[in-house]
C-alpha cells in the first residue's frame, strides 16, 4: 500500500511537473519578445516575369496585396494567378530572389521608412517614457488631432506605413510609435512583453509627446496586441480624455479567447490555457480579466471604429463581433467592419479601397479635417 501511494504521488507530480512545463513553454511563446518576432517560414520555388511561385501554405494562398521579405531584401505580391501541385504563382512588383529562398509574407507590405516606402516626409522623433526614449516616426500634417500608431505584438511601426497616405491626405500628422522590448527601444525591466498591461504607459507618453508638440487632442489607431494597449490606456490613463477617437484593427479584446483559439490551431487542449495564464502571471504579473472589454470596458469610449478580418487564424473575429453588439449596453459609439476573406491584420490587404474608405469616413466623422 506504502509503494502504491507512493508511487501515486510520483505520477502526480510528473503530471504535474509536466502541465506546468506546458504552461511555461506557452507563456514563453506569449510573454518572451525573441518568440514573437516573425522567421522566415515560406519558399521561393521560382519566378517569372512580373510573378512569383511559393511553397503553399496557409499564408501564401491569402488573397490580397502583401509584402515579400526575406534576409537583405524585400518585395510585394499581388493576386494568385495560379495554384497547382502545392505551388502558388502570385503578381509580384519588384524582384524575387532564387528559388529556395526562405521568405515571409507580411502584412505590413513594407519594412523601409515613410520617406522610402511612400515618397512621405517625416521626422525621426524619441518620445520620452519612464524606460528611457522610444524611436518614433512623425510624418507631418496641418491638423491639431494627431494620430497615434500602435503596432502589434512582435511588429513594427512600419505596420501603419498601409493606411498613413489615406490619414496623411485627411491632414492628420501620424506618429508612428515603438513600446518597451521593440527592437531599438528600451526593454522592459523583466525583458517580458505584459500584452498591454505596462505598454499603454508607452502609448501615455506618446499622446503627452503629441500634446506637448502642439496636438489638441489625438486619435489611436492599435492593431492586435496594440488595439489591447489602446484599450488600457482608455482604461488607466489620466489622459485618456484627450482621444477623440479610436481605429482598432484586429484588436485583442479578451486574451483568453484569443489564447484558447491559438491553443486549438496547434491542437493543444484549450483547458490548459488556464495553466499558461497562471504562468504568465507569476512571470509578468497579469491579470487577464482586465483585458476583456466587454466584461471590463474601459472608463473612457471614444467613437470609435472596429475592424476585424472573418478568417483571422491569430485573434479570434468572434472577440470583435461580441464586443460591437454590446456597444449600445456599454454605451461606446463603435462602428463595425468585418472584411471576408481576411487574415489576421489583413483587412486592408484584401479591400485597401473599402478599407480606406471605411477609414476616411470615420475621420470626417471625428475630425472634420481640423
Amino acid at each position: 500500500m506504502r509503494i502504491a501511494l507512493i508511487s501515486v504521488a510520483v505520477v502526480s507530480a510528473l503530471l504535474s511537473a509536466g502541465v506546468l512545463g506546458v504552461g511555461w513553454y506557452y507563456s514563453g511563446q506569449l510573454l518572451e519578445p525573441d518568440q514573437a518576432r516573425p522567421g522566415h517560414p515560406d519558399t521561393i520555388v521560382g519566378s517569372g516575369d512580373n510573378t512569383v511561385t511559393l511553397a503553399e501554405s496557409r499564408i501564401t494562398v491569402q488573397p490580397g496585396t502583401w509584402g515579400l521579405v526575406w534576409p537583405g531584401g524585400e518585395a510585394r505580391v499581388g493576386r494568385v494567378t495560379d495554384r497547382a501541385a502545392g505551388a502558388v504563382t502570385r503578381e509580384l512588383t519588384g524582384t524575387a530572389p532564387p528559388a529556395g529562398t526562405k521568405v515571409r509574407l507580411e502584412t505590413s507590405v513594407w519594412t523601409s521608412d515613410p520617406k522610402a516606402a511612400l515618397g512621405l516626409d517625416y521626422e525621426d522623433v524619441a518620445v520620452p517614457t519612464e524606460l528611457g526614449d522610444m524611436p518614433a516616426w512623425l510624418v507631418p500634417g496641418v491638423a491639431r488631432t494627431w494620430v497615434v500608431a500602435v503596432h502589434g505584438r512582435g511588429g513594427t511601426r512600419a505596420e501603419s506605413l498601409r493606411i498613413t497616405p489615406t490619414l496623411h491626405r485627411a491632414g492628420l500628422p501620424v506618429l508612428a510609435v515603438t513600446y518597451r522590448n521593440d527592437l531599438g527601444a528600451p526593454a522592459s525591466p523583466d525583458g517580458l512583453f505584459h500584452l498591454g498591461d505596462t505598454e499603454w504607459r508607452d502609448v501615455e507618453a506618446a499622446v503627452r509627446y503629441a500634446l506637448d508638440r502642439g496636438a489638441r487632442d489625438v486619435l489611436l489607431y492599435g492593431w492586435s496586441m496594440g488595439g489591447a494597449a489602446v484599450g488600457q490606456f482608455l482604461g488607466r490613463s489620466e489622459l485618456a480624455g484627450k482621444a477623440v477617437g479610436a481605429v482598432l484593427d484586429a484588436p485583442v479584446t479578451s486574451w483568453t479567447k484569443t489564447l484558447e483559439l491559438q491553443s486549438r490551431n496547434r491542437g493543444v487542449p484549450t483547458q490548459l490555457v488556464p495553466v499558461a495564464e497562471l504562468v504568465s502571471d507569476w512571470r509578468a504579473d497579469l491579470e487577464f480579466d482586465r483585458f476583456d472589454l466587454v466584461d471590463h470596458p474601459p472608463a473612457h469610449r471614444p467613437p470609435t471604429l472596429l475592424v476585424h478580418g472573418a478568417a483571422d487564424g491569430t485573434v479570434p473575429v468572434q472577440g470583435s463581433r461580441d464586443l460591437a453588439e454590446a456597444s449600445t449596453r456599454l454605451d461606446w459609439p463603435l462602428t463595425y467592419v468585418e472584411a471576408p476573406a481576411a487574415e489576421h491584420t489583413a483587412a486592408w490587404n484584401v479591400d485597401p479601397t473599402g478599407y480606406e474608405r471605411s477609414v476616411t469616413d470615420f475621420l470626417a466623422s471625428r475630425t472634420g479635417g481640423s
